[in-house]
């Protein structure tokens, strides 16, 4: 099998059991049969994976805690699969008592067995600002998941940026940026509040602690530098000449590979650039599909576009190590122009993405889309 993993978990090799777990000397760990108190208060909602047996892992990136839930009847109550939904965020809003301007849609993310679609939702802004968490099954039946009574377990980060942060950016909402579940772990992405900021973690589930994470640093093309305090925004697993790597993305676009065994706790770790795609750019998500008997990268973009990217060069591809000349450099791409205001994606089966895509308009949709 190959070595990939998507926020689906559909194509990842699974190799551990869900459960609680227990107290942590690291990080804090915490574990609630039928929810207590603590576990019920998220503070707010971003990233979403799914693991093993359907598991959701959910981030609330102002706690700096990562949320393991058992979704229960909540993931099979509905028609399989998933189907377009126009105008989904105004529906969304109306659910939650607002309008389409006052919520945030954070991320989407299928479910491995309904194929059902998940989006995680902020309401309102700032310290007023409540997260929900909505699932779309195949007949656009929208509904809000209650999170009341579901079991779920929860893990701290141990050295996240402080809370309560002012001005232009807040690095506590930073603290969790990507997770994807691989072989038994929770690979998560983000900043601590170290001086060497920039984190990859490996988190055992069942929880059982968080340690510090391994420090991450890339040399950036387009800047010209060096660079340890950006956080990686979006990555997938995936196996580079048989050897599990991530590939991740980065404010301004470098695409950057780590070895996995690289990740060790308290290692400061050097990736290698292997693309610039473009400054003035972020991108959302990422997903590996194979087509053609060819693996791809498909990345969304919120200046950029969608970007077909072929990983068959991976391997050979000669480090970016000194400031790029031209826009974009090093491996390669095809811009996907057909896919327009792509926000959110995730594989939907071996042959689509479901993408949450903006219109001119600035109405938001859910759409199965034939993987390019």
């Amino acid at each position: 099998m190959r070595w990939i993993s998507l926020k689906t978990g559909a194509l990842t090799m699974v190799l551990a059991t869900a459960g609680w777990a227990v107290v942590s000397e690291r990080g804090t760990v915490a574990t609630a049969g039928t929810q207590d108190p603590a576990a019920s208060a998220l503070q707010s909602i971003g990233p979403l994976t799914f693991g093993p047996d359907g598991v959701l892992f959910a981030a609330d990136r102002q706690a700096a805690t990562i949320y393991a839930i058992d979704l229960g009847k909540q993931a099979t109550g509905g028609a399989p699969g998933a189907k377009d939904v126009t105008g989904i965020d105004g529906q969304i809003a109306a659910m939650l008592g607002t309008e389409s301007k006052n919520i945030q849609v954070t991320d989407l993310a299928v479910h491995p067995k309904t194929r059902n679609a998940f989006i995680s939702v902020m309401r309102g802004t700032g310290a007023d600002a409540k997260p929900a968490l909505l699932r779309v099954d195949g007949a656009g039946k929208i509904e809000i998941v209650a999170l009341e009574g579901l079991k779920m377990s929860k893990a701290m980060l141990p050295n996240a940026p402080a809370a309560g942060a002012t001005g232009q950016r807040n690095p506590r909402m930073e603290s969790i940026t990507d997770m994807a579940f691989v072989d038994g772990k929770l690979v998560v992405a983000g900043l601590s509040n170290e001086e060497f900021a920039s984190k990859l973690r490996t988190v055992a589930y069942p929880f059982k602690d968080v340690e510090a994470g391994t420090s991450v640093e890339i040399y950036h093309g387009n800047h010209g530098q060096f660079e340890t305090r950006s956080p990686v925004i979006s990555f997938v697993p995936y196996k580079v000449d048989n050897t599990p790597h991530l590939i991740a993305g980065y404010t301004c676009t470098p695409l950057v590979k780590f070895p996995v065994s690289s990740l060790t706790p308290g290692a400061k770790v050097m990736g290698t650039t292997i693309a610039e795609l473009g400054n003035r750019n972020r991108p959302t998500d990422m997903v590996v599909y194979r087509k053609g008997g060819k693996d791809y990268l498909l990345i969304a973009n919120t200046s950029r576009g969608v970007m077909k990217v072929p990983t068959e060069s991976f391997g050979s591809a000669q480090g970016i190590t000194s400031r790029v000349s031209t826009e974009t450099g090093g491996v390669g791409f095809e811009p996907i122009a057909s896919l327009k205001g792509v926000e959110q994606l995730d594989l939907l089966d071996e042959q689509r993405a479901l993408i949450l895509a903006r219109a001119d308009g600035g109405a938001l949709s859910l759409q199965a889309v034939s993987l390019p």
